[in-house]
């Protein structure tokens, strides 16, 4: 695989505030490019189903939405070994898949030797498609913490449309 860098959002969109993973990861798809060594990838709610994408990365960058137990729109960072890749460990408000997905790529040596989670707080999970104010009014600050993220990982992100 030739990109070394994952940026994956996560989330179900139609579960309000769930969906924000997703959501931002895509506006970063629509507004900026990058090098060929970065691939940006909505996963949703694939769980398992991701971990042939680990495969060969150096760096992960997770999108989510987190339960830090802080008022919503918090926004969180936690780094490699913070992530909880055991089962038992709940954080993020869909741990299963998460959780599974990083317990799995450890024990098959596909964990990629840096990992970073920006998550923020959500405020409701439940069936709609809008998220509450106090997320998606923290979209940009997330948004700017993923690509704050990429350009300290010396990936060069380059603005294509502010407004998409």
């Amino acid at each position: 695989m030739s990109t070394k860098i994952l940026l994956l959002g996560l989330g179900n969109i139609v579960m309000r505030d769930d969906g924000v993973g997703v959501h931002a990861a895509n506006v970063i798809k629509e507004r900026y490019s990058f090098t060929p060594d970065v691939e940006v990838l909505d996963g949703g709610t694939l769980g398992l189903d991701l971990l042939h994408r680990f495969e060969g990365r150096e760096k992960l960058l997770i999108l989510d939405a987190v339960n830090f137990k802080q008022e919503p729109g918090y926004i969180g960072i936690l780094e490699d070994d913070e992530i909880p890749a055991k089962l038992f460990q709940k954080l993020s408000v869909h741990h299963i898949g998460l959780s599974d997905l990083l317990f799995a790529a450890k024990l098959k040596d596909l964990t990629p030797a840096k990992m970073r989670l920006i998550g923020i707080q959500p405020e409701i999970i439940e069936v709609g498609l809008e998220m509450t104010d106090a997320v998606s009014g923290k979209m940009e600050d997330l948004i700017g913490c993923a690509i704050k993220t990429l350009e300290e990982w010396n990936v060069t992100c380059v603005l294509q449309s502010p407004h998409a």
